[in-house]
């Protein structure tokens, strides 16, 4: 995996480097004594049935630890939470989520008094799936409004996603388990005022925010040893990839077909350059305007913001006990699985690694229960 990698070398058409820190390291000083004499030192194999036993008991032991703290427990003690009325043209709601560097936005129905849903880079994409099949419409766009979402999502023939939520009480297994079944990469946290009873937005919670609250907090995930290739984590057939030349509008079409969030950028070789993420479009139509989505990828890549936090790569032999270090120590997102020459494999993300968290042997414990 990558450490946040450079921007500068991101932005280049260089291959994504893998990091040193998910390789196994000898142990200090073995190195150079095992040099000196020219032997190779035995590499040392715990029997596969103690590793089959701890990845269990991690497994079991991160259930547990969701199982009794709440959603509440993940949140940071101060924190700054964007809300947005439905009334609220799309344009300049599109400028505040760019503008306060963030990539979706609980929505506010102030006429009803009532949460609305979550406003996510997939609604825009929405917009300009709508824009594309009818150009003539592109002369209202000044004017479309965020309560108008539903009827865009009708028009374009888009299932309207769900305004799953969760009171920040509730167990965070259950608000995982939400997501999951409801393949939301985030949660809205809602709460119900006492006196009013009038719905209040707390907070939104994230598959990464989730999973780095584990990492944090579960020693055992140092338990989880075996490689992705044995578990079965992540996706490595039918992968849809891109090019730096790809124009952006046939990246988004890709992103919309497929119900994915993200499209690797390979070299004619299948060497990976880059990705492109669906967070990508929101700077190019960041002032209103849609001319650049026929920009091609590798200039597109150019408009993203300096913060960007990097390519994260692994191999199939990597471990999430490794991933979990990744996740501790800052921002992944996704990794992009290649071999030792960089040529793409596959994808792990991050709702693969929580569905395998809650779902792998399940009906196996219920049974030991």
């Amino acid at each position: 995996m990558s450490n946040p990698a450079d921007t500068s070398n991101l932005r280049a058409e260089g291959p994504a480097r893998p990091s040193s820190y998910l390789r196994p390291q000898p142990p200090p000083g073995a190195g150079a004594g095992a040099q000196q004499k020219g032997a190779q030192q035995p590499v040392i194999r715990e029997p596969v049935d103690i590793v089959d036993r701890e990845q269990q008991e991690a497994l079991r032991a991160i259930r547990q630890f969701l199982k009794v703290r709440t959603s509440y427990d993940v949140l940071p003690v101060s924190f700054r939470l964007i809300i947005l009325d439905t009334s609220l043209l799309v344009n300049k709601s599109l400028g505040i989520l760019v503008q306060n560097a963030i990539v979706s936005a609980p929505l506010w129905d102030s006429k009803r008094s009532k949460f609305a849903g979550l406003l996510t880079s997939t609604d825009y994409i929405n917009v300009i799936q709508y824009y594309w099949q009818f150009p003539e419409a592109m002369k209202e766009i000044d004017k479309f409004r965020l309560d108008s979402l539903r009827d865009v999502e009708k028009a374009i023939g888009a299932n309207p996603p769900e305004t799953v939520s969760i009171h920040p009480m509730k167990p965070l297994y259950e608000a995982c388990r939400r997501m999951l079944k409801s393949r939301a990469r985030r949660i809205p946290l809602v709460d119900l005022d006492d006196e009013t009873k009038q719905e209040m937005v707390v907070s939104v919670l994230t598959q990464y925010r989730i999973l780095r609250f584990v990492a944090v907090n579960v020693k055992e995930t140092g338990m989880l040893r075996k490689p992705l290739s044995d578990i079965g984590v992540g996706t490595y057939e039918g992968l849809s990839t891109a090019s730096m030349d790809t124009p952006v509008i046939d990246v988004i079409h890709t992103l919309v077909r497929k119900h994915i969030s993200s499209v690797p950028i390979v070299d004619a070789n299948g060497i990976v350059l880059n990705v492109y993420e669906a967070v990508d479009i929101l700077t190019l139509i960041k002032n209103g305007t849609y001319e650049e989505l026929g920009l091609t990828v590798g200039k597109a890549l150019l408009k993203r913001p300096a913060d960007f936090p990097g390519v994260h790569t692994c191999s199939e032999h990597d471990r999430l006990d490794t991933i979990f270090d990744a996740i501790r120590r800052g921002r992944v997102h996704r990794l992009i699985v290649v071999d030792g020459e960089n040529r793409l494999k596959g994808m792990v993300t991050l709702s693969d690694i929580l569905q395998y968290l809650l779902l792998e042997g399940e009906g196996d414990e219920e049974e030991e229960e």
